[in-house]
């Protein structure tokens, strides 16, 4: 995956929808999908089932969980692979406000004078605090994929693609800039692929992260308010990578966004609700 000129994908993923009320605060809590959340996941799984994923990351909650093996058990090429469970991937904790209805959330955001997005419930993580947890995922990424792909040529250029899965409870337009809509755009020629299932405020930060951080090209007439969206159950997004070898170890060199939070997959049952 990691050898000079052999580009790579990573496909992050967001998890479907659970069985938790859309009207409360549910990040940290560990429940299964609903039967919309696995209709979701099924059809998700039917999109990418013909891209082979030979490494595949999932946070260690249920929900998460139960879409990846659902996206496995649906592809063609690695029904078996092995999921590595990383916490790093859980999404952001929201303390007290945990379980509790949105306009809780809401009403003490107001209470401190800020919006919701930036507002920290006493007890949850900030948003520099996701943000290092992310870094810390793509530490692992680079190294783990540098050590399987590419320490057999120390010092050559690698590339790596990127695939992302989020999970988010608003559904919302998909940020497809020119391309086909097709499950392997961009993906020719890219010989190893990374599937990442995580949730959605996480991946809007790491979106914001890999764009705003470390200068990720964009795609062709595309605003950053775009690629910001929020994310809809199962949305999909991919980023091209690229990786260089240093004293300290393989760092990214290049990053390009192929496009975030893609929904083709969910036409049909849109059309069917």
């Amino acid at each position: 995956m990691f050898s000079s000129g052999s580009p790579t994908s990573s496909h992050l993923q967001k998890l479907a929808g659970s069985m938790n009320s859309s009207h409360h605060i549910r990040q940290g809590v560990d429940s299964l999908l609903s039967e919309m959340g696995l209709q979701q996941a099924e059809a998700v799984g039917q999109y990418l089932r013909d891209i082979h994923f030979n490494n595949v990351y999932v946070s260690n909650l249920q929900r998460t969980i139960q879409t990846a093996e659902i996206i496995l058990q649906n592809n063609t090429h690695c029904p078996g692979t092995e999921m590595t469970l990383e916490p790093l991937l859980r999404e952001r904790g929201f303390g007290l406000a945990e379980g509790r209805p949105k306009e809780d959330l809401k009403t003490m955001a107001n209470a401190a004078g800020q919006s919701c997005r930036d507002y920290t419930p006493p007890g949850g993580e900030t948003v520099d605090q996701v943000k290092l947890r992310f870094k810390k995922f793509l530490k692992v990424l680079f190294k783990q994929m540098w050590d399987e792909y590419g320490s057999s040529r120390p010092g050559a250029s690698t590339e790596a693609s990127e695939v992302g899965l989020f999970e988010n409870d608003t559904a919302a337009a998909a940020s497809d800039f020119g391309l086909g809509g097709l499950a392997d755009d961009s993906l020719r020629g890219v010989p190893v692929h990374v599937l990442v299932v995580s949730h959605g405020a996480y991946i809007r930060l790491a979106i914001k992260h890999l764009i705003e951080d470390l200068k990720c090209s964009l795609p062709a007439g595309v605003k950053t308010s775009q690629l910001f969206s929020p994310c809809p159950n199962t949305g999909v997004s991919r980023f091209i990578f690229s990786l260089t070898w240093s004293e300290s170890g393989p760092v990214l060199s290049v990053a390009r966004c192929v496009f975030t939070n893609r929904k083709d997959h969910l036409e049909h049952l849109t059309a069917a609700e």
